[in-house]
């Protein structure tokens, strides 16, 4: 599993302690290593959908105000014109060598999730901006958004890089997860998408920071990259190889060092050389929630995702 624990602070392990003895003895479940769930859960429907009330995601966002260094995010461009701006030569995403994760520049369309409920924001997955006729649009793994109840203290940091959130800070208006997942954590299901908006302006997303495209039931055996936060780290990991089928749910994509942080993290193919956006595939989950530090899975975008898409920009 990829999802990194966003957990306290030294002074709050004592209070960890016994907040954990007391769950123990109520005989409560985590079911998610690696998320600190901090009580910070809500129900939301059971279709999988849940509207985040205004002032719970205002008090994430103003939690993110000692973490980082925010700017404000306005647009710089429409987002057609980020469309615009992709090339004709397509990046042929040559296989990493060595075979292993390595630093890469951060991308606008990609960022963190941070969980704000702790003693300080911490980030432990990973999100990409993808294209919505509503403009608004991130997709991560289910796993880091739903455990036993929607997450309330998300907030989205687009571009991440040395506490700096060069395209402001963003907080969700809607989850969306299936009920797949929410009934039996199914790992072909392990996929979501969110709705966001910046605290104090109307600006769409995309148009500050450009978007990923989205593609269903795509073509496995090509080549591919992925690029997410290790929960440890102020830079994003990439890594280069081709992306193939595992059964009939699950995508795998076999490079070292995806650690902690990474799930939630974009497959990329058809990426655009000058930009860097490309079409999403996958992200980094699924089977055991994201596998282990040599290989990586993605529940596969067939026609259930398809529908989980349609249904959260409705």
């Amino acid at each position: 599993m990829r999802a990194r624990s966003a957990g306290p602070g030294k002074a709050g392990y004592t209070v960890l302690f016994a907040t954990v003895l007391a769950l123990a003895l109520l005989g409560l479940l985590v079911a998610t290593r690696g998320l600190a769930l901090g009580g910070s859960l809500a129900e939301g429907e059971s279709s999988g959908h849940y509207t985040e009330p205004e002032d719970v995601g205002d008090r994430a966002a103003d939690a993110m105000a000692s973490a980082v260094r925010a700017e404000p995010g306005t647009p710089r461009r429409a987002a057609a014109e980020h469309a615009a701006d992709r090339g004709t030569r397509t990046d042929p995403l040559p296989r990493s060598e060595p075979l292993t994760a390595s630093p890469r520049d951060p991308s606008p369309a990609v960022g963190p999730l941070f969980y704000t409920d702790q003693d300080e924001p911490a980030h432990g997955c990973t999100a990409s901006v993808v294209h919505s006729g509503t403009g608004d649009l991130l997709v991560t793994a289910a796993h880091c958004v739903y455990t036993d109840g929607f997450h309330t203290d998300l907030a989205f940091a687009p571009g991440y890089h040395d506490g700096e959130a060069p395209y402001g800070i963003w907080v969700p208006t809607s989850i969306d997860v299936t009920p797949e997942w929410m009934s039996d954590r199914d790992e072909d299901h392990d996929v979501a998408f969110l709705r966001v908006r910046q605290v104090g302006t109307d600006a769409p997303l995309e148009a500050v920071t450009g978007a990923e495209r989205i593609a269903f039931r795509p073509t496995a055996d090509r080549p591919a990259r992925v690029i997410g936060y290790p929960g440890d780290g102020e830079r994003p990991l990439g890594c280069q190889n081709t992306v193939r089928r595992e059964g009939a749910g699950q995508l795998r994509f076999d490079c070292e060092g995806m650690p902690g942080g990474t799930s939630g993290s974009p497959l990329l193919t058809d990426v655009d050389a000058g930009t860097g956006l490309g079409t999403v595939v996958g992200v980094l989950g699924g089977r055991d929630e994201g596998g282990d530090d040599v290989t990586s899975y993605s529940s596969y975008f067939g026609e259930a995702i398809e529908r989980l898409y349609r249904r959260a920009v409705r």
